[in-house]
């Protein structure tokens, strides 16, 4: 609870105004009962100015009731979205610093449901501690004690009434508390699972697994609702059972009244407001209980944000450093990087220098480690032991936004954002003008098919970018990248879906039209990178060669094997 309260300090105007409202709404409820003993008292004796008096009064408090009753749900709406809001926005910020680890550590499916599913549990905790937290014990306290005061001889059976009713509402709130942890362990499965079918339901279709996908969506789900079921039973428990002791109590002490009704003839005014303040008790209890629960609840998800927002990011950046663009040279130094939840290395000992404006090429076989070293360029990660540096700086030692400036990154999994082609671009540089969007777009071989459309760079890319094929929406991150005018520019084998002749407009305009920026091209073909300045052959994690192509032709094992293979694939392929 103590994630909340630096939130609560600024809404203190509201919480305060709210806490007024829950005092003069519980003392209206609670001075009710006892006004109308006196009016019933007023009654008997024939006192008419009393009793149109204390009517009055009692309507007042009515009124008092309902408009106290309407601010309290105003000012608790107001500090509950307030709060909810920032904390959500302070969230998301922070996992926003977390690096490929640290998402990776949540999953991004869990990260979903805490900014979603687990803001509504606590948004619904502190509506409840606002609204019945709160002005529930101070009206279960007033029953109690008004309900002794009004017969003192009987306190004991109040007494009996909250052990009972206590006893019973500990073993269900520890019973449903237990299950509040599993039912979100379970939100985060089927998240996760219904994720994973959506991003890969093509591969689902194709190869028919839509039977087995439903089965296994239909066990959580299954899972999930017998959990809810057992929370459904208890809650079901609760308030006949607690019914049932009110209940008993209270005909047991009209009994106990009716066999001394002689010896207290008092007692016939008593009645009334006595149940009603048994009643009031009940009522005050259930609501207690039932927001005990949901806090409880609420305390789950408010853990789940607090280990996000404990958790620290495992790239740290220096954000006293300038945060202008640095060099365009790269260097390697001894580096070698094992993921954090491997076992094993993924580079070895790598150590290389790129001069600014060069153009590497990057190959070697699946699995060799080569978009793991471009990653470790963009300081995705950060290496297990060596160095790297990029304009002669320490990565270590940079300033975030310098970084930033510095490297743009192409992946090979195209993503687009829901928006405009022109929201995209321009996330490789927010104020690109026309010019640039159109200069950017014509050397990615974006343009063809852009204005194809009536709105042009205006045309909405839809969820998912579902309404563009694979080889437009690599050409538009491409585009993306260069629009930055980044002195570094990873293509993390960008081009695969592009047709051969699409592949080689690019890489010409990449030469002619940004020679001074450093350009690292990540390919499975070596026709892709064979007119590099350098290219790096990586093996089974290790930097194995490096040159020209005609070099490594000449001296490099690893590099002749591809090349030939590759060879003999493409003459296959021609016959």
């Amino acid at each position: 609870m103590k994630i909340l309260l630096p939130y609560f300090k600024r809404y203190k105007k509201d919480v305060f105004l709210t806490l007024i409202t829950i005092v003069f709404s519980a003392f209206a409820t609670l001075y009710q009962p006892r006004l109308l003993q006196q009016v019933q008292n007023e009654l008997l004796a024939d006192q008419q100015q009393a009793v149109i008096r204390d009517t009055a009064i009692l309507i007042g408090l009515g009124l008092l009731s309902i408009i106290t009753g309407v601010l309290n749900v105003y000012y608790a709406s107001r500090i509950t979205q307030g709060v909810v809001s920032d904390l959500r926005e302070d969230t998301y910020a922070k996992i926003q610093t977390f690096s490929l680890a640290n998402v990776q550590q949540f999953s991004s499916e869990s990260l979903s449901v805490r900014l979603i599913n687990d803001m509504q549990q606590i948004m619904n905790m502190i509506m409840t501690i606002f609204m019945q937290l709160i002005r529930m014990p101070l009206i279960l306290i007033g029953s109690i004690i008004m309900a002794i005061v009004t017969i003192p001889r009987y306190w004991w059976a109040v007494v009996v009434l909250l052990a009972l009713i206590m006893g019973l509402g500990v073993v269900a709130v520890k019973q449903i508390t237990t299950m509040f942890d599993k039912f979100q362990m379970y939100m985060d499965k089927i998240s996760g699972r219904t994720g994973e079918f959506l991003q890969g339901v093509r591969v689902v279709k194709s190869f028919n697994q839509s039977p087995q996908e439903i089965a296994k969506l239909n066990k959580d789900s299954d899972e999930l609702n017998e959990v809810n079921i057992k929370v459904g039973y208890w809650f079901s428990t609760i308030l006949p059972g607690a019914q049932l002791i009110s209940y008993l109590v209270i005909s047991l002490v009209v009994y106990l009244i009716g066999t001394s009704i002689l010896q207290h003839p008092q007692d016939v005014s008593v009645i009334t407001p006595y149940v009603n303040y048994v009643l009031t008790m009940l009522f005050a209890i259930l609501l207690v209980g039932m927001a005990v629960m949901q806090i409880s609840r609420g305390n789950v998800s408010l853990r789940r944000i607090q280990e996000i927002m404990d958790t620290q990011p495992d790239v740290v950046f220096n954000e006293k450093a300038p945060e202008d663009a640095l060099g365009g040279s790269i260097e390697f130094d001894d580096v070698s990087f094992t993921y954090p939840d491997g076992q094993q290395p993924v580079l070895k000992h790598i150590s290389f220098a790129v001069a600014p404006g060069q153009m590497v090429g990057i190959v070697g076989a699946t699995g060799s480690g080569k978009s793991t070293l471009a990653q470790l360029i963009a300081r995705l990660y950060d290496p297990t032991t060596g160095k790297i540096k990029i304009g002669g700086s320490d990565l270590r030692q940079v300033n975030e936004n310098a970084l930033r400036k510095t490297v743009s990154y192409v992946l090979q999994k195209a993503v687009l954002f829901s928006g405009t082609i022109a929201d995209n671009l321009r996330q490789g540089k927010k104020d690109a003008t026309s010019y640039e969007l159109e200069r950017a777009a014509q050397m990615a071989q974006a343009s063809e098919f852009i204005q194809r459309y009536d709105e042009t760079f205006d045309h909405e890319v839809e969820e998912r970018s579902a309404n563009f094929s694979g080889g437009q929406k690599q050409r538009l991150s491409i585009a993306r990248g260069i629009i930055a005018g980044s002195p570094i520019l990873i293509l993390d084998d960008s081009t695969s879906a592009l047709d051969a002749e699409s592949e080689k407009l690019i890489q010409e305009a990449l030469e002619k039209q940004l020679p001074d920026t450093t350009t690292i091209m990540i390919a499975e073909k070596i026709v892709s990178v064979m007119h590099a300045d350098k290219i790096l052959v990586l093996d089974n994690g290790r930097l194995v060669a490096e040159g020209t192509h005609e070099e490594l032709l000449k001296t490099s094992p690893v590099y002749q094997e591809i090349y030939k293979t590759q060879k003999a694939k493409e003459r296959k392929e021609e016959l």
